[in-house]
C-alpha cells in the first residue's frame, strides 16, 4: 500500500469516532455505515501481508460491527469498535509475550538489529505495560458506550484515548533515553 494511501486510511481510523458522532446527527444509517464499510474493506484490501495480522483482524472488527448495527438497524453497534480494537491489540500484544519475540521487541530490533539482553528484557516488560494500557483502556471505552452518551463516548474515544496513549508512548520514549544515558 502506497504511504499517501496508508496515511489516508489511518487518519480516517483515528476520526472514527467523530464520524460516528456526526454521522449518527446527520446521515442516514444507511449511507453511514457504507462508508465505514468502505473503509474497513480498503483496510482489508490494501492492508499488506499476512504479517499485519493484527490490521486485518481491526478491519474485521469494523465489519462485524457495521454489519451488528445494519441487522440491528441501529448505530449502537458502531460504539462498540472502540472496544474490539482494544481487545484486539491486548490479545495480539499477549499473545506475543509468549513467543520468542515480542511485539515491541521486534519494532526495537528494525532500529537496532543487535538488542542485547537487557533490550529484551526491557521491550517485554514495555509489552506488558501495553496490555496493561489495552486493558485499561478497552473497559473505559466499554464505560462510555454503556453511559449511553455519545458526547461522553465521542469525548473519550476520539480525544482522551489517543492523549493517553501519546503520553504513554512519550513516557516510554523519555524512559528509555534516560535508561540508555540519552538525557
Amino acid at each position: 500500500m502506497t504511504g499517501l494511501a496508508q496515511l489516508i486510511l489511518a487518519i480516517a481510523v483515528a476520526l472514527y469516532p467523530f464520524a460516528v458522532y456526526f454521522g449518527i446527527q446527520y446521515l442516514s444509517l444507511g449511507v453511514l455505515l457504507l462508508l465505514l464499510l468502505g473503509i474497513a474493506a480498503l483496510r482489508l484490501l490494501l492492508g499488506g501481508g499476512a504479517g499485519k495480522v493484527g490490521a486485518k483482524l481491526v478491519a474485521l472488527a469494523l465489519l462485524a460491527v457495521a454489519a451488528l448495527s445494519w441487522l440491528r438497524g441501529s448505530a449502537e453497534g458502531l460504539l462498540w469498535y472502540p472496544v474490539l480494537c482494544n481487545a484486539i491489540l491486548l490479545a495480539v500484544f499477549a499473545y506475543s509475550l509468549r513467543q520468542p519475540q515480542t511485539v515491541i521487541e521486534r519494532l526495537a530490533r528494525l532500529r537496532e538489529p543487535d538488542l542485547p539482553a537487557e533490550g529484551v528484557a526491557y521491550t517485554r516488560r514495555v509489552t506488558q505495560v501495553w496490555c496493561g494500557f489495552f486493558l485499561a483502556n478497552g473497559a473505559i471505552a466499554a464505560a462510555t458506550v454503556l453511559a449511553g452518551d455519545m458526547q461522553l463516548w465521542t469525548l473519550y474515544n476520539g480525544l482522551v484515548s489517543y492523549g493517553l496513549m501519546g503520553l504513554l508512548l512519550g513516557g516510554e520514549w523519555l524512559l528509555r533515553r534516560r535508561l540508555r544515558g540519552g538525557v
